[in-house]
């Protein structure tokens, strides 16, 4: 890929699409992560100071992760602010039964409601941190880390925001350390969805972008297990990847539809 042109690319997407809805700039959630780093740096290059980096720890959160996110605002100059979710995470911590699965979900969705109250004091897009292969399986939490007002690199595979990150020359210490979205101590992407991600990036690319069955799949060489798991994933998280359904009774419903309609007669 020629990242060169990508990362020209993507500089203009996020300038373009902020600026003509009026906002002054972008805003994110940096957990120290290889995506969400991305993002920053792409971030910081489409708006300068203009662009604000929140780091938002629990007492879940990795030490590691935040030293990470910090270093990468020194080595790029991005301002940053930290707010902790503890308070909000503790207020119903009692309620969620020791769910490992439900208190990451509900620091997820927390760390969203403070990004978007931050969004409307400083008058800054909130920008999305998930890449292809995570919308794809669904590994996510709907409105939590997965919501945003735009994404830059919600077309990129796991494999491709890897090379993307060493091209932008991100800090090496993110790029090496083995994916985790530091739900809990030592939890592990590719231990969670079964897979590597090159394996996975394989895969989907085979699946997605030459649109090929499950037979012709087997054909050329993928085992039924992954086939089964990662497909499965692909169709039964769409959900995750639509607006709200509304249920059509007029003809001129709330939707894609009649927003593109309106588009083309402008």
């Amino acid at each position: 890929m020629n990242f060169s042109l990508i990362e020209k690319y993507l500089i203009s997407f996020l300038q373009e699409e902020t600026y003509k809805i009026n906002f002054n700039g972008g805003i994110l959630g940096l957990s120290g992560g290889i995506d969400s780093s991305l993002v920053a740096v792409l971030a910081k290059k489409a708006f300068g100071d203009n662009f604000l980096a929140v780091m938002m720890p629990s007492s879940y959160s990795s030490d590691e992760h935040i030293k990470d996110a910090k270093e990468l605002c020194k080595q790029f100059n991005i301002n940053y602010t930290i707010k902790p979710i503890d308070n909000l995470l503790n207020a119903y911590k009692n309620e969620m039964e020791n769910d490992k699965l439900r208190i990451a979900n509900f620091s997820a969705r927390a760390r969203m409601i403070i990004l978007y109250d931050l969004s409307q004091k400083h008058k800054k897009l909130v920008l999305g941190t998930s890449n292809k292969s995570e919308l794809l399986l669904g590994y996510s939490t709907i409105f939590g880390d997965i919501a945003s007002a735009i994404n830059p690199i919600g077309d990129l595979y796991k494999t491709e925001v890897f090379e993307f990150s060493r091209h932008l020359n991100i800090n090496k210490n993110i790029i090496n350390k083995p994916p985790s979205a530091d739900l809990w101590e030592n939890q592990s992407d590719e231990e969670d969805l079964g897979f590597s991600y090159k394996e996975i990036d394989i895969f989907l690319k085979a699946m997605i972008e030459e649109e090929l069955n499950d037979n012709e799949l087997i054909k050329k060489g993928f085992d039924k297990n992954i086939i089964n798991s990662l497909s499965s994933r692909v169709y039964t998280n769409q959900f995750k990847r639509a607006l709200p359904l509304i249920a059509k009774i007029r003809e001129k419903t709330i939707g894609i539809d009649f927003l593109m309609a309106r588009d083309i007669k402008r």
